[in-house]
Formats: C-alpha cells, structure tokens, sequence
C-alpha cells in the first residue's frame, strides 16, 4: 500500500480496503507513519466520514495495535459500561459493584477527568491508598475471584488510539462521529468483555449538546460494536443540571456509598439502576428490565453490593472501612454556602459553568498534569423545579483556598413560573 494513495482515497470519500486501514494503524503505533499523514487520515475521516464496515476495521486495528485482555477464564458474560462523560457522574461506582454482587462479571478500565468532567480513577484514588494501576494478571485475577476490578488504562492498551486521540485534540478533528465511536470501542474491546452498556450524555454538561447528535453517536456505537463482536445497547441520559448531589472525587465516593446503602439521591439511584438493569440482561441473569431492578434492589438492601465493594477496595489496596465510615475520606477545610440571589424557581443549572468551577477549586484539571485536591468540590442542595426563597442556600463550596461564590451562583437560572425538568432516560438504543 502507497500511504498517499490510500490518503487520496479516503479524503475523496471512496471505499478503502479494510486491510488497508488495518497497515496503515498498523504503521501508526509502530512509529512509521508520520504525523503529518496521520493527521491528514483524521481530517479526511471528519469531512468525508467512514462507513461502518471501515469503522469496524478501524476499531478492531486500534483495538489490536496493542494488548488485548484475555478472560476466557472467568466464567459468565462479562459486561462493562461506558459513560461519554458529564458533571457528577460518579455512577461507575456503585454500579460495578452492585452488578457484580448479582453475579455480572464486571472488568472496568476508567480514565481520568479533564475539563470540566471528573473522571473515575480519580475519585476512586480519593479513597486511602487505593490503586488503580494494577498489573494485568492482578486485574484478570480479581475478576475472576470478586467479579469485579476497577483500574486505570495501561500504555499497551491500544497506542494507537492514543497516538491518534492526541493529534484529535490538536487538529479540530475530535468531534467526528466514527473516530469517536472507534475511539471508545477499541479501548473496550481491549478489555475482553463480552457485551458493553454505553451512557451517551446528551445536553449542557455533556461532549453532545443536542438530542440529534448523541442520537447519531449512540446508533454508530451500538452498530459498530456489533459489528466488532459485541453485544451492544446505549442509553441516552440528560446533562443539562448536574447529577445528584456532589461534584468532587471523595464528595462523590461518599454518594457512591449512599447509593449503595439506598440512601442515594433519586436520580443517580435511578440512573444506577437503569444501568444496572442493562448490564443484568446482557450478562444473562434477568430477562425483563424488572426483574434486574428486582435483583439490584435485593443488593442494596442485603448490603451485598456494599459488601463486595469493600471487597474490591480492599483488593486494590484501599481503606474498606471508608464504606462504614465515610469520615475517613479526605475533607476539605472549609465549606461555604451560596445563597440564592432572588425569590422564584430553578430554571436551569449551567452544570458546564459548574463543572468548570469545581475544577477551578482543585477538583479536575485544566491540562493533564494538574494535581486534583480530592477533598474540595461542590455539594448541590436544589435541582431545577425547587422553589427557593431569596438567602436560601443553594449550594455549599467544599474549599481548601480561596471560594470564589459567584462562579456557583451565577450557575443557577430562575423563574417566576413553575418548571418541570426533563426525564433523565430520554431513549435506550440497542435493547
């Protein structure tokens, strides 16, 4: 193959051979294609698009342009879930421990947060001496005794995603829907699951701003899965206040533990379980959305969810007493409230603005290697709908330096009339 003329194929929209695609990733992360060309495939790729044959070929070359995870022998179907980000979404969480207390082998490589999202492992090392650079084997050991093992994504884990995703981020190219979904899918399919629950975010805090996009994205993901292997299903959640109560790493493991103990607010319990429910059917141990929430509601009552994820924390090194004794997570100095400017209801959260101000506090970063504070964050104390009085207090700053109470209250929207949010599952895709 000529570099040039499978560029010149690609950027004129014409069908190129799979096993093209696949050389050419292929001299991606073994270092000989250049930049130069690499990023002239991307800009090609977002103007002209990729079918989802080619998408699938795309995937499955950056999938295996590194290691791939082998858990043939773990028993049962093993399920991930995938989150395409948002303000407070600390569901990876409970969930994984929750499914896996149902029997769902759960095998879960995070990330970390940037921007104005929070990320997994961040919140997970809030936690006293919690790993999540594992090694391999302890990874598939843990899956295979506990059902579960929650841990960072490793260098040999698709380079070539890496390599690409990086030229994305400085070429204007991040946005295109097939390099998106090839992005996400190789790095899952490089775990060894077999079936995968995707969170496509749509609204103000979310990567999707609009209904129609994260539809698109949602309907290429679960198509391009399946076509890789995968038994795929996408629920299309909203992001257009921030998700329960805390924005924060060790604010939101403590709504992690209260979700688990069935003391968590509504909606990230509702979201939980309609993630969990998802993830119970593919791995076969429910066959209506009922009897999933059935048993996911049996787990939180019986404490088993909150006993295997103590189990799991204990297993990669961290304080299972956090579970019992939330107290032990890391606390920032001072908590400041913000009160409401004005007498009416909460018309809209900017959760973007808020995300960006928790991680102007120390709870995210702005550029990869900024240190996170994970006792400092935000705690919301109304949603949109709430009725508040003029000094009621909307929220409350978790800070270790200086509050900065206008970048939170200018957050909040009101109205003279009343307002009903919208449902949190707009559709799910895939079932």
């Amino acid at each position: 193959m000529r570099v040039v003329d499978f560029l010149r194929t690609v950027r004129d929209g014409k069908a190129v051979a799979a096993c093209d695609l696949t050389e050419f990733v292929q001299g991606i992360s073994k270092g000989e294609i250049p930049d130069y060309q690499a990023t002239a495939f991307l800009m090609a790729v977002f103007l002209k698009g990729l079918s989802d044959e080619l998408t699938v070929a795309l995937t499955l070359a950056m999938r295996d342009s590194g290691q791939v995870v082998n858990l043939a022998n773990v028993p049962g179907i093993k399920v991930d879930k995938h989150s395409t980000g948002g303000v407070g979404d600390k569901i990876s969480l409970p969930l994984a421990p929750l499914v896996a207390a149902c029997g769902v082998p759960v095998p879960m490589i995070s990330g970390r947060g940037l921007g104005h999202t929070g990320g997994t492992l961040d919140k997970l090392e809030s936690i006293p001496g919690f790993r999540v650079d594992l090694p391999t084997d302890r990874f598939k050991s843990m899956v295979r005794e506990l059902g579960c093992s929650l841990i960072g994504q490793t260098g040999d884990v698709a380079p070539a995603d890496k390599k690409l995703y990086a030229l994305r981020d400085v070429t204007a190219t991040v946005e295109s829907i097939p390099l998106i979904t090839a992005s996400i899918l190789s790095k899952k399919l490089a775990e060894g699951i077999d079936a995968l629950v995707l969170d496509v975010k749509v609204g103000r805090g979310a990567f999707m701003k609009t209904e129609r996009d994260a539809r698109r994205l949602a309907e290429s993901l679960v198509r391009v899965g399946t076509g890789a292997g995968l038994r795929v299903r996408a629920v299309l959640t909203r992001m257009d206040e921030p998700l329960g109560r805390m924005i924060g790493n060790a604010l939101e493991v403590r709504e992690s533990i209260d979700i688990l103990m069935g003391k968590g607010p509504a909606d990230t319990t509702e979201l939980t379980f309609a993630l969990g429910a998802e993830m119970l059917q593919l791995g076969g141990k429910a066959v209506t959305p009922t009897e999933a929430r059935q048993k996911l509601q049996e787990a939180v009552q019986s404490g088993a969810g909150a006993t295997k994820f103590e189990e799991i924390i204990a297993a990669q090194h961290g304080d299972p007493r956090v579970v019992r004794e939330p107290d032990r997570l890391p606390t920032a100095q001072s908590q400041t409230p913000v009160l409401s400017p004005k007498t009416g209801v909460i018309k809209t959260i900017d959760s973007f603005a808020l995300g960006l101000a928790a991680m102007r506090l120390g709870a995210g970063r702005s550029k990869a290697e900024d240190k996170i504070d994970p006792a400092v964050g935000i705690e919301i104390l109304h949603h949109v709908g709430d009725a508040v009085h003029k000094g009621d207090p909307l929220a409350i700053i978790h800070h270790n330096g200086p509050a900065n109470l206008e970048d939170v209250q200018s957050t909040f929207a009101f109205s003279s009339k009343p307002v009903t949010p919208g449902p949190l599952v707009i559709d799910k895709i895939g079932a």
